[in-house]
């Protein structure tokens, strides 16, 4: 068995006493700083990006994740983790969608532009979609919906472009059993809700609403998709009469340009792991 020196012993200690003061001694000291690598809402790392950046062990860094994203501070998906619910909640960051108008609002200009239709933009809440951005155009005086204002998820195309990507179980929990009938046209049945569901993802997101919500108005609509997620959609109104279908893919390349510009990390990364579809 070898023995160490006087002067080995005192380098080992050196080290040691080196090592105590660089990593935080203390669980929450160390869950801060993990947490403190999160500056934004758009801030995705991977298990490999936050250990290096913290110095923290591998094991170490992944249990305090797994704790973190158990406990909703963080959330975990395809492109890595992120901040989770309570963090958004904490921070301001669920409720007043900035960064989404900020990112939103040149691509809905220049489709307010190109279209001459009304423009939404709006966000999932309850089952409802609560809209954030309206632009007019001739045709908006005759578009009952208002900034602030709400309408059942089910009955819109900015509430099927959302909804159409969760999981089955969630659309059940947010809509519920009963849908109530706007009009003579919606889909007032939860199983002929789910087959429409499939239809928007069939078409790649691309969901259609004619007179289902209000009489004589109809829309496309295309969610703003995030790594967990919708995080809003898109929508282009008009009277019922027109062809809407031109618009589409309008509407579909402003949506995936303004979840480029939400989450540009987040798309660098998915074309990386090819889990972008």
């Amino acid at each position: 068995m070898s023995v160490l020196t006087m002067e080995q012993m005192g380098e080992a200690v050196a080290t040691a006493s080196r090592t105590a003061r660089e990593l935080p001694p203390s669980m929450v000291e160390r869950m801060t700083l993990i947490l403190d690598l999160f500056t934004t809402r758009r801030t995705w790392l991977g298990l490999e990006d936050i250990v290096q950046a913290t110095g923290l062990p591998r094991s170490t860094t992944h249990r305090i994740l797994e704790q973190l994203v158990r406990l909703e501070w963080i959330e975990h998906g395809n492109a890595g983790y992120g901040l989770g619910r309570r963090s958004l909640v904490l921070g301001g960051g669920a409720g007043d969608h900035a960064d989404l108008r900020s990112a939103a609002s040149p691509y809905l200009h220049d489709l307010l532009l190109k279209t001459g239709a009304v423009i939404h933009l709006a966000v999932l809440e309850e089952g409802r979609v609560r809209y954030l951005d309206k632009l007019g155009g001739r045709f908006a005086a005759a578009v009952p919906s208002r900034v602030g204002g709400s309408a059942p998820a089910h009955c819109t195309g900015l509430g099927k472009a959302m909804l159409a990507w969760l999981e089955p179980e969630q659309v059940d929990e947010l809509v519920g059993s009963e849908l109530p009938a706007r009009t003579a046209a919606t889909i007032a049945d939860l199983d002929v809700l789910h087959g429409e569901l499939a239809r928007v993802r069939a078409r790649g997101g691309l969901a259609l609403e004619r007179g289902e919500c209000y009489p004589d108005i109809a829309c496309v609509a295309a969610a703003v998709r995030g790594p967990r997620g919708p995080v809003g959609s898109i929508s282009v109104v008009a009277a019922a009469s027109t062809t809407l279908e031109r618009m589409a893919p309008l509407v579909v390349s402003a949506a995936r340009r303004i979840a480029a510009d939400l989450f540009p990390d987040v798309d660098a990364r998915s074309r990386r792991l090819n889990v972008v579809d």
